[in-house]
């Protein structure tokens, strides 16, 4: 999917600059959360501000502010409730973490089943949503070139991670299963994770390797945009659950907007 153009870009509450952009153009050293934005509210708000705290004391034993953060959210978004895309990301170039807040237009993910390429790659430090994602961009464009929608990053040995861009979720007779290997978790995933069992679902975090995928009974992804069906991996061809595709659904749109 090709992102909006930009809209507008804040570094700590005032427009960027040719200077101001110097240093986040020439680091991959830093964080970001990404999150929509509808009506001047967003889904798992505290989950992003934890997220940015927690990857900003790890990074540089610096305190953020999640209010601070808001803030600067609000104010790059202008005093409209326009829907937006809206990144927060976190750099840290002298004693203070600086923020930076780029809008786009909103973003919805494609809810067609997407097609998936499996490769041999663990982000480093996975549990962050960290910039500098080079092998990501390298192996997704590859996949796109092959006809695929997006990667599946796997260990060495077959034990699956996470999707490029996403989580992924696997069903199986007994519920959903979240692959258990180095990841990040997703905000969406948390989400939708945490509301499973209430809606009936059973969920688990547990092993899930590539070479097994056959048994599953359909498997689909989330990120920031939504969810969607995976209907292939490689070569194996999973069913398209279109029962569990509209109850996950129904969780997702259950859970509350935050005001910003």
């Amino acid at each position: 999917m090709t992102a909006p153009p930009l809209l507008r870009v804040e570094i700590d509450g005032r427009p960027a600059d040719a200077e101001s952009l110097l240093y986040p153009a020439t680091t991959a050293y830093g964080h970001f959360t990404a999150m929509q934005v509808r009506g001047g509210a967003t889904r798992g708000l505290a989950l992003h501000l934890e997220r940015l705290r927690a990857a900003t004391w790890e990074l540089w034993e610096r305190e953020l502010d999640g209010e601070r953060v808001r803030g600067l959210v609000r104010h790059a978004l202008g005093d409209t409730d326009a829907d937006a895309s809206v990144r927060v990301y976190v750099h840290c170039p002298e004693d203070e973490p600086t923020v930076m807040v780029t809008v786009r237009g909103p973003q919805d993910m494609a809810a067609r089943p997407q097609a998936l390429q499996s490769v041999a790659y663990r982000r480093p430090a996975a549990h962050l949503k960290h910039l500098g994602g080079f092998g990501q961009n390298y192996y997704g464009q590859r996949a796109r070139a092959a006809g695929f929608d997006d990667v599946l990053l796997v260990e060495d040995d077959g034990r699956v991670l996470e999707g490029g861009i996403t989580n992924v979720g696997f069903l199986d007779s007994a519920g959903v299963v979240w692959p258990d290997g180095p990841s990040l978790a997703g905000i969406t995933m948390q989400l939708v994770e945490a509301r499973l069992a209430e809606a009936g679902i059973a969920s688990r975090r547990g092993r899930v390797m590539l070479d097994g995928l056959g048994a599953y009974r359909a498997a689909f992804v989330t990120n920031s945009q939504g969810l969607a069906p995976v209907r292939r991996i490689d070569d194996t061809v999973l069913p398209v659950d279109e029962k569990l595709m509209a109850r996950l659904g129904e969780v997702y749109a259950g859970v509350p907007w935050d005001r910003l």
